[in-house]
């Protein structure tokens, strides 16, 4: 299996301003969001990316649109990446949500919560993990079991595969931090995910990147599903 970067979309104008975007179809990025997107491709400098793997929505495409130009790639739209329908909550003030009796349910027991006239955020873990393993099999047969790419999606949304990749229950998904235009890396193997960034700001992702796989007749040396009991040696080392 490949490596993930997950990414979430720069802020938006609607983060700005305390507003649940949800899928509102023209919310796109503000100034430091624009800001936040041409940065992503010196940040990424030295990280080869097999695909980019995309939300349809605006801001999603906004956030990739520099990065893409640069590495000359496609943006592959997913569906399946979309941000959370939250139905009759969309457009509306956090502030004002925040009274709702559905808001401590999201909160403390988030996999019992369905938005009115939306979706559960159980539904959303479900949709997003399948489309996730479903990318990074396909990637990992076609550009090898160390290849890296990069998926841009929202925040609920990547909280929800890291919840999964952490064998975590989706009720303790809330305490996963995902800031607007932060990085989370997460390593699939055969038995296990292997989560090695959550929440990154920094300007060196050059440590995600497997290792040039050693040869083992002919053939290239698996990435190992063990983990390194101890710790690690501060090494990519488990080609």
């Amino acid at each position: 299996m490949a490596t993930v970067i997950l990414l979430r979309h720069g802020r938006s104008s609607a983060n700005g301003s305390g507003v649940l975007a949800g899928r509102s179809p023209r919310v796109g990025l503000d100034d430091t969001g624009r800001a936040q997107a041409e940065a992503l491709v010196q940040r990424l400098t030295g990280v080869p990316l097999a695909e980019l793997v995309c939300s349809p929505l605006l801001r999603c495409k906004q956030t990739l649109a520099p990065l893409a130009k640069a590495r000359d790639l496609d943006r592959r739209s997913e569906p399946r990446l979309s941000e959370v329908d939250y139905g009759e909550w969309t457009g509306r003030e956090l502030k004002t949500l925040a009274k709702e009796p559905l808001w401590r349910v999201v909160q403390a027991h988030p996999s019992a919560a369905v938005f009115p006239g939306g979706e559960g955020l159980a539904a959303v873990q479900a949709r997003a993990v399948a489309a996730v393993r479903e990318h990074d099999a396909r990637i990992a047969a076609e550009h090898g079991d160390h290849a890296v790419w990069l998926l841009c999606s929202h925040g609920d949304v990547i909280k929800s595969i890291l919840a999964d990749a952490l064998g975590q229950h989706l009720d303790g998904f809330q305490r996963i931090v995902v800031d607007p235009a932060s990085l989370s890396v997460v390593r699939y193997t055969e038995t296990r995910p292997f989560v090695l960034r959550v929440n990154d700001h920094s300007g060196d992702l050059a440590g995600v990147v497997p290792p040039e796989p050693k040869r083992r007749r002919g053939r290239k040396k698996p990435l190992s599903s063990d983990a390194d009991v101890g710790g690690t040696t501060g090494r990519e080392d488990r080609s």
